[in-house]
């Protein structure tokens, strides 16, 4: 629960300017999408199937239709639409939330945090590009982007009891996995898809992109080390300064290093070595049987009921350590639905089509050298609507393919401006569900986590500028 959600309960209110609440953000931009659809053309294209089974639409297609703006029914039900749409997510960050309060429960987060402190307690500043070198490996190989969700519940702990914060957690998993994502050395779901569409040789110009996994990536290093460094020195330079939940965290994961230090008992190891066992498991799934949520969600339910058994808690205790990881984080599932409704809106009155066409109109008016960076600009824009890699790869490479073409881009510069307009916005627009889940889950409200970001966001476009035009002057084809 953020101070926003702290204030409301108590009806205390601070003074001067406030941020909305999320909900109430989400729910302005769905009713401009839903407005939208009475003023923009209704258009369509047709949709082909490709060889991999999925479908994209056709670019020589473009044809406006008969205008079917969104009524008040359909309005109505957008949030409801919204949820149904997005129901993988909106589980996912449930079974999540469950699945870790139970291995709370049974004591070995408390251990383990505890021994990785007094290890750590002299260069824990050290832990942060570790763990961010790792995640963004894995981000850039697999393409999982959504790990972060996995990944925040693990570190949380630790990161306050190094006397961090929640947003040096979240930031750690999703700056990591961003710029791995993003510069996509070798990620099957942006480079893979948009290469394929383009048709270009499958993970050509990966020496581009692995220079440009590096500098995304170090900057990140940097700049989350810098504000890591500031909330040690004192908790109250943090964004979290004030936060009731933040409050609770440091009392309940900042012990002494004087105290005894914790033991594992003989049932908690096992149960230890049993959810590593899990994770390993998740792994070869993601890997070599290609699962996703759907599949992880179910994985993670078996995990928390093992686990939870092992260590010798009831089931009524695993029962009521779910149902309690549930309510965490109810809000953030909530988010994941409302942020969907925007792009139902737009779907119903088939405006998104009439926005895919505009936008390739708009990147033939950018002059020639900042061609590929008016893609990027364009494809940033975008991903507002369709927070999805390989969803927006499918709907906008089709176009952006044959339009670099006739602007003097090389596709390979258009593949890497899809995969940058995709990739660093999706820990930005509230639109993005996994993203607002991970905050969720990280107990990080929106308005803190954009002035946390903001700045960095800034420094990444920049690079990805520079890259853009360097690989347009040079004619970069991989």
């Amino acid at each position: 629960m953020s101070t926003q959600d702290v204030e409301l309960e108590t009806g205390e209110d601070k003074p001067g300017f406030q941020m909305p609440h999320i909900y109430v953000i989400l729910f302005v931009f769905t009713a401009l999408a839903a407005l939208a659809t009475h003023f923009i053309p209704a258009g369509l294209y047709d949709r082909i199937t490709l060889e991999n089974g999925r479908t994209a639409i056709d670019a020589s297609t473009y044809r406006t239709v008969p205008s079917s703006p969104v009524g008040l029914e359909d309005f109505m039900m957008a949030v409801p639409r919204g949820l149904a749409d997005a129901s993988v997510v909106v589980f996912f960050t449930f079974i999540i939330g469950g699945m870790f309060m139970v291995i709370r429960r049974t004591g070995l987060i408390d251990v383990a945090v505890d021994k990785l402190t007094r290890r750590f307690a002299a260069r824990s500043i050290l832990i942060l590009p570790v763990l961010m070198v790792t995640f963004a490996v894995v981000a850039t190989l697999i393409g999982t982007q959504e790990l972060a969700l996995v990944y925040v519940p693990v570190i949380l702990p630790l990161m306050i009891a190094l006397r961090f914060d929640s947003i040096t957690a979240a930031g750690v998993a999703l700056l990591a996995t961003t710029a791995g994502f993003t510069s996509g050395v070798l990620n099957p779901i942006n480079t893979g898809l948009g290469q394929t569409i383009a048709e270009l040789p499958l993970y050509s110009g990966a020496g581009l992109r692995t220079v440009l996994f590096v500098a995304l990536l170090g900057a990140a290093v940097l700049y989350i080390t810098r504000y890591a460094l500031r909330v040690r020195r004192d908790p109250e330079l943090g964004l979290m300064a004030g936060d009731a939940k933040e409050i609770e965290k440091r009392a309940i994961y900042q012990n002494n290093i004087d105290s005894p230090a914790l033991r594992f008992t003989g049932r908690q190891m096992v149960a230890g070595l049993a959810a590593m066992g899990f994770f390993a498991i998740m792994v070869w799934g993601v890997l070599t049987r290609g699962w996703f949520m759907m599949e992880m969600a179910g994985l993670f339910v078996l995990m928390g009921i093992s686990v939870g058994l092992i260590a010798g808690l009831s089931t009524t205790r695993i029962c009521e350590a779910f149902n309690e990881g549930f309510r965490d984080v109810l809000v953030g599932a909530m988010i994941v639905g409302l942020a969907r409704a925007v792009a139902v809106m737009l779907e119903q009155g088939q405006v998104m089509d009439t926005l895919v066409h505009g936008l390739g109109n708009l990147v033939g008016s950018f002059p020639h050298t900042l061609s590929a960076v008016g893609m990027f600009l364009s494809q940033l824009g975008f991903n507002f609507v369709i927070p999805s890699g390989s969803g927006q790869a499918l709907v906008t490479m089709p176009i952006m393919a044959p339009l670099s073409d006739l602007i003097g881009v090389t596709r390979q510069n258009a593949v890497l401006a899809y995969q940058l307009g995709d990739g660093l916005s999706n820990i930005l627009y509230p639109t993005s569900g996994y993203f607002m889940a991970t905050l969720a889950l990280a107990g990080v409200s929106w308005d803190r986590w954009v002035r946390f970001f903001l700045p960095l966001f800034g420094i990444w476009v920049a690079i990805a500028a520079g890259f853009l035009v360097y690989a347009q002057l040079t004619g970069w084809i991989g």
